[in-house]
C-alpha cells in the first residue's frame, strides 16, 4: 500500500518541510478518495475575514478522538468520528513521524475555482511548533509557501495524488502557505491533514 520514494526535502530544519511524491499507490490513492467523498459528512461553513462572515471556497470535515473540536478564523467545527479507512494510514503516519495524530482536517476542493489562502496552522490547540501531515488525493493542485516577514521568499510545488507532504519544526511559525485558484482544474482534490491538539 505505502510506496517507499525518497523524501524531497523542501525546507531544512528548523523550519522542516518534506515532500513524499508517491506515499499511496494509484489503486489504494483512488479507492481512499472515493471512499472520502461518499462517508464524510463534508459541509461549507463561513469564516469570518477582515470582521466580515465569508463562506469558505471549499467544503471542510474535521475528524477527532474524543469529540475533541477545533476553532480558526471565527468557526467551531464538531468533530466526527475517524473512518476505518483512514487508522491504518494514521498509524503509518505516527511511525513516520515519531508523534501521535489525535486529528484530522478534511478539505474538499470541487474543482479549481475552490481555493485556501494565505495562512499558518498556529492555532493555540495545535501547541507550539506542531506537527501537520498532508495527504493529497485528486486532482494535482499547485501548492504555494512564502516566509512570514518577507513575502519576496516564496516556494512552490505540485502536490501530487498519493503525495504526503509533512511540515515540522519551525515552518508554521517562520512561513504561511496557500492553495491558489487554478481555473484550468476541474477535477476534485481533497486533502486530509492529520494534526495533534494538546491540552
Amino acid at each position: 500500500m505505502f510506496q517507499n520514494r525518497d523524501v524531497i526535502r523542501i525546507l531544512p530544519p528548523p523550519s522542516a518541510v518534506d515532500y513524499y511524491p508517491a506515499w499511496l499507490n494509484p489503486t489504494e490513492s483512488i479507492e481512499l478518495m472515493s471512499h472520502l467523498q461518499l462517508k464524510v459528512f463534508w459541509k461549507q461553513e463561513p469564516i469570518v475575514l477582515f470582521g466580515k462572515a465569508v463562506m469558505q471556497p471549499r467544503l471542510t470535515a474535521w475528524m477527532a478522538e474524543q469529540g475533541r473540536p477545533y476553532r480558526y478564523s471565527g468557526i467551531t467545527m464538531q468533530a466526527q468520528e475517524f473512518l476505518p479507512e483512514l487508522i491504518p494510514l494514521k498509524s503509518k503516519l505516527e511511525d513516520l513521524c515519531g508523534i501521535r495524530f489525535n486529528s484530522a482536517l478534511l478539505n474538499l476542493y470541487r474543482h479549481g475555482n475552490d481555493s485556501m489562502g494565505w495562512h499558518r496552522d498556529n492555532e493555540k490547540e495545535l501547541g507550539p511548533d506542531p506537527v501537520i501531515a498532508s495527504l493529497s488525493l485528486g486532482a494535482a493542485r499547485e501548492f504555494q509557501m512564502r516566509r512570514y516577514h518577507d513575502k519576496s521568499d516564496k516556494r512552490k510545488l505540485l502536490l501530487e495524488p498519493g503525495s504526503l507532504l509533512i511540515m515540522s519544526g519551525q515552518s508554521q511559525t517562520h512561513y504561511e502557505h496557500q492553495l491558489p485558484k487554478m481555473k484550468q482544474v476541474l477535477d476534485t482534490r481533497i486533502n486530509i491533514t492529520f494534526r495533534t491538539i494538546v491540552g
